[in-house]
C-alpha cells in the first residue's frame, strides 16, 4: 500500500448490519486479475478483523482511499448495493488536480464503460476550495498551478472522477492512466509521491432497518496530509 498500512483496519462506523473503513491508499477492495502483484485485500482483512464474512457493497479504485462501506449479512448487501445503484447515497470526493478549476461546474458527460464498452449517462459537480501556484518549473513553465476540489457524482460509473477530471484538463494528480504523465513524473521526481490524491471524505444514506440518517467521514491520510502542506503552505482541515 502506498500509504503504511496499520495492523488494522481504521474502522469509521459499525452497527450489526453494516461497516466502514477508512481504505488506505493502494489497497485493493478484493482480488483482480489484472492486479496480479497485490498480496492484500480490503475484504480478506475486515474479515479476518472482524472474524466474519463481509460484503463490499460499492467500490473504490486501488489508489482512491476514504470511506469504503461492507455489509455483514447478503441480505443488508443486496439492500445497500441497490441503494447506490439508485442514486440515494450522496458520496463527496476531496482531490488534487492540475491547473486552476472553475469556482463550480456540473460534468454532465457520458462514459463508456471499460468492461462492457455500453457508453452510460455520467454526472459530477465540483466546487473548488482552494488554488495555489508554487515555483516549482514545468517544462516551459517557471511555476505550477493546483487546486483542491470537492468532487460530487451523482452517478457511480467505473473511474467518473478520474475520467471527468481528465476530460475537462483538470487531471487528478497521481492518476494512471487517465491523468497527466508529466505531472505524475514530477511527483513522483520531486516529491517522493506515488499515490493518486482522490480521497473518499463521505457517505451518507438512510439506514434501510432503523431509517436513521447516517454521514460516515474518513480522515485524510498520511500523504494526502502531506500533498496538502507541501502545495498548499498550511495545514488544511478537509
Amino acid at each position: 500500500m502506498d500509504d503504511s498500512a496499520p495492523d488494522l483496519l481504521p474502522i469509521l462506523y459499525q452497527s450489526t448490519e453494516l461497516v466502514a473503513i477508512n481504505k488506505p491508499h493502494g489497497l485493493l477492495v478484493h482480488r483482480s486479475p489484472i492486479a496480479s502483484d497485490a498480496t492484500e485485500f480490503a475484504v480478506q482483512l475486515l474479515r479476518d478483523q472482524l472474524g466474519q464474512r463481509v460484503y463490499p457493497v460499492h467500490r473504490l479504485d486501488r489508489k482512491t482511499g476514504g470511506v469504503l462501506l461492507f455489509a455483514l449479512t447478503e441480505p443488508m448487501n443486496s439492500v445497500m448495493q441497490q441503494q447506490f445503484m439508485d442514486g440515494h447515497i450522496h458520496k463527496t470526493y476531496i482531490a488534487i488536480v492540475r491547473g486552476y478549476a472553475p469556482d463550480t461546474q456540473t460534468i454532465d458527460y457520458s462514459l463508456r464503460n471499460d468492461e462492457t464498452g455500453v457508453s452510460q449517462d455520467a454526472v459530477t459537480h465540483i466546487k473548488t476550495l482552494h488554488r495555489t501556484e508554487i515555483p516549482l518549473p514545468n517544462g516551459k513553465h517557471a511555476t505550477s498551478r493546483y487546486s483542491l476540489l470537492e468532487l460530487t457524482p451523482t452517478t457511480g460509473r467505473m473511474h467518473q472522477l478520474r475520467k471527468h477530471m481528465a476530460h475537462i484538463l483538470h487531471p487528478i494528480i497521481g492518476d494512471r492512466p487517465h491523468g497527466c504523465n508529466k505531472q505524475n513524473k514530477l511527483f513522483k521526481e520531486h516529491f517522493g509521491m506515488n499515490t493518486m490524491l482522490l480521497h473518499a471524505q463521505q457517505l451518507t444514506f438512510t439506514h434501510p432497518i432503523s431509517a436513521e440518517q447516517i454521514s460516515i467521514t474518513a480522515p485524510i491520510q498520511a500523504e494526502f496530509t502531506r500533498m496538502l502542506g507541501e502545495l498548499f503552505g498550511e495545514k488544511w482541515e478537509v
